[in-house]
C-alpha cells in the first residue's frame, strides 16, 4: 500500500511539473506574441509617421491649388469688369460735358428764334453776350480755363508763336503782343495752345 501511494504521489508531482512547464511555455509564447505585436505596432507607427508628411503636403498642395484657382477667377472677373467700364467710359465719357452744355444750346435756339422777330441789334448783342458768359461759366465748372495772354511773357508751355513782331521796343521783347486764337486748359492740362504774336 505504501509503495502505491508513493508512486501516485510521484505521478502527481510529475503531472504538476509538466503542467508548470506547460504554463511556463505558455507564458513564454505569450511574451513572444506580445513582443511581435509590439514590433508590429512600432512598424505601423513608423509607416504612419512616413505617410503623414506626404498626406500633409498633398493637403497643402490641394489648398494652394484651390487658392490659386480662386485668385485666377477673381482676377479674370476684375479684368472683364474694368474692360467693360473702360469701354463704357470711352463711349459715354462726354455725357457730363454734353449734359452741362445742353442748356446753353437751348439758349442759343431761343436767341435765334427771337432774332427773326426783332430788328433791335443791341438786344441781340446783349443776348449773345449773356449766352457766351453762361457758356464760359459752364466750361469753367467742367475744369476748362482760358489761357491768359494779355501782356504775358511768351511761354512755350502755353503759347504757340505764329508771328514775330519787330520794332516793338525792349519792354515788349519776348512778350505776347496779340492773341490770334485763344488757348484753353482742362484741369491745368493744356488742351489747346494759345496762338500768339510775339514782340521781337
Amino acid at each position: 500500500m505504501e509503495e502505491k501511494d508513493i508512486e501516485k504521489e510521484i505521478e502527481i508531482e510529475d503531472g504538476n511539473e509538466k503542467q508548470s512547464s506547460n504554463e511556463v511555455n505558455t507564458d513564454n509564447s505569450a511574451q513572444e506574441t506580445d513582443k511581435e505585436s509590439d514590433s508590429t505596432d512600432i512598424n505601423d507607427n513608423c509607416d504612419e509617421e512616413e505617410k503623414d508628411p506626404m498626406e500633409k503636403l498633398q493637403e497643402e498642395l490641394a489648398e494652394l491649388k484651390d487658392q490659386y484657382l480662386r485668385k485666377v477667377a477673381e482676377f479674370e472677373n476684375y479684368r472683364k469688369r474694368t474692360l467693360k467700364e473702360k469701354t463704357e467710359l470711352i463711349l459715354n465719357g462726354a455725357e457730363k460735358t454734353v449734359d452741362a452744355i445742353l442748356p446753353v444750346v437751348d439758349d442759343m435756339e431761343r436767341a435765334m428764334a427771337n432774332a427773326e422777330k426783332t430788328d433791335d441789334v443791341d438786344a441781340l448783342k446783349e443776348g449773345m453776350d449773356l449766352i457766351f458768359k453762361k457758356l464760359m461759366k459752364t466750361l469753367e465748372g467742367l475744369g476748362v480755363k482760358k489761357i491768359e495772354t494779355d501782356n504775358k511773357d511768351f511761354d512755350t508751355d502755353f503759347h504757340e508763336a505764329v508771328a514775330m513782331v519787330p520794332g516793338m521796343g525792349d519792354d515788349k521783347k519776348g512778350k505776347v503782343i496779340d492773341c490770334v486764337q485763344t488757348g484753353y486748359t482742362l484741369n491745368d492740362k493744356v488742351i489747346r495752345h494759345a496762338k500768339v504774336a510775339v514782340g521781337q
